[in-house]
């Protein structure tokens, strides 16, 4: 009995292994920036995001009992953790602070975080000066004035569709989606394209995913 139980496992292992043998079809990058952003995001070494309106469609919704829910997207997370692996700290800049958002940055392993931040120019040259950076190697996505001072000072400045208009007029880019619905992933996305990660990182996803938990 024990014989035919090692044979049958046997005989599953080598299909298992012969069906992870099989090539996949290629799959080659669709994604199209216009090269002047790719310049102006080449030296990007973190990026910023607010979370009201950027990671979140801005809405916020309070319970019964006083407790904030918030709604975010997979497509949003896990451009984020593949930031981290292209070599671009994600930080998160927010005024709120909220468990959820709290529990949203563990999720997907931002240490860089700053919550309840009303002078967010003061924050920004804070976690420049603990990275070793300079305005010149940042990025930031936010939608409305109080994202202002980080937008007019650092490298690539980028705000979500539905963005004030004040902050779509000072920004590189415009993502075509709202906040909480993949701007913030299209934001990475360009990001990883102008550090010339995006494909491999592309390609790596036909074998495995990433090796952390889903985004």
């Amino acid at each position: 009995m024990a014989s035919a139980e090692a044979t049958a496992a046997n005989a599953q292992a080598n299909a298992v292994a012969t069906l992870l043998a099989a090539p996949a079809r290629p799959v080659r990058p669709v994604l199209d920036f216009p090269p002047e952003l790719l310049l102006q995001a080449q030296d990007v070494r973190a990026a910023v995001f607010d979370v009201d309106g950027c990671l979140t469609d801005g809405r916020i919704t309070i319970g019964a009992q006083g407790e904030q829910v918030k709604a975010f997207s997979t497509l949003d997370g896990h451009g984020i953790k593949l930031l981290a692996r292209g070599g671009i700290t994600p930080v998160v800049i927010t005024g709120r602070d909220s468990p959820a958002v709290r529990r949203r940055c563990a999720d997907l392993g931002v240490t860089q975080a700053l919550f309840g931040v009303h002078d967010k120019l003061q924050a920004g040259a804070q976690l420049l000066a603990t990275l070793g950076l300079g305005w010149h190697q940042l990025a930031v996505i936010g939608d409305d004035w109080p994202d202002l001072p980080l937008l007019a000072r650092c490298a690539l400045a980028c705000a979500p569709a539905q963005a004030h208009a004040e902050v779509r007029a000072v920004c590189h880019h415009v993502t075509a989606t709202p906040g909480g619905h993949g701007a913030a992933r299209e934001f990475c996305d360009l990001l990883l394209v102008a550090r010339g990660v995006y494909a491999s990182l592309l390609a790596g996803h036909l074998t495995t995913l990433d090796g952390t938990p889903a985004a």
